[in-house]
Formats: structure tokens, sequence, C-alpha cells
């Protein structure tokens, strides 16, 4: 446990900023796994229509530095190859 007053402080805010990113994350993989689900069974028509909000997830993700700007990419060209 923290003893001085400025690590308790910083305690509470990396569990805030714990609580955001896996927050952002959970987002992240929920659309994703939406997709490639969709894509699966067949429905990419329907998968298309959900790309843009995995899109949204992942580049907001990205920006408050969940993940790296690369891997963001890397997530996005892959699933718009799956769709293809």
């Amino acid at each position: 446990m923290p003893i001085t007053q400025s690590a308790k402080k910083a305690l509470r805010g990396s569990k805030r900023k714990k609580i955001v990113n896996d927050r952002r994350t959970k987002a992240m993989k929920d659309a994703i796994k939406k997709i490639e689900k969709l894509a699966k069974a067949g429905k990419k028509d329907d998968a298309k229509k959900v790309l843009g909000e995995a899109y949204q997830a992942i580049d907001k993700a990205a920006k408050i530095n969940v993940i790296n700007k690369n891997n963001a990419a890397r997530k996005k060209s892959r699933l718009a190859k799956l769709i293809k």
C-alpha cells in the first residue's frame, strides 16, 4: 500500500484510468467479435453496416493510448479484409 500522500493520490488516479481503459477495451473487443461472428455466418452485408461502429471503437481506444496507433490500423485492416 502507498504510504505518502502523493502515492495515495496517484493510486486513486490510476484506478480511475484503469476503469476508463477497460471500458474502451471491452467496447472495442465486443465490436470486433460482432463483426467476426457475422462474417463467419456469411452475413457480410450486415457486417459492413457494423464496420463503422468497430472503426469508431478502435479509433477511440487508439486516441487515448489504450492501444498503439499501428495496432489500431492493423485491426481495422484485418476487419476490412475479413468482410471482402
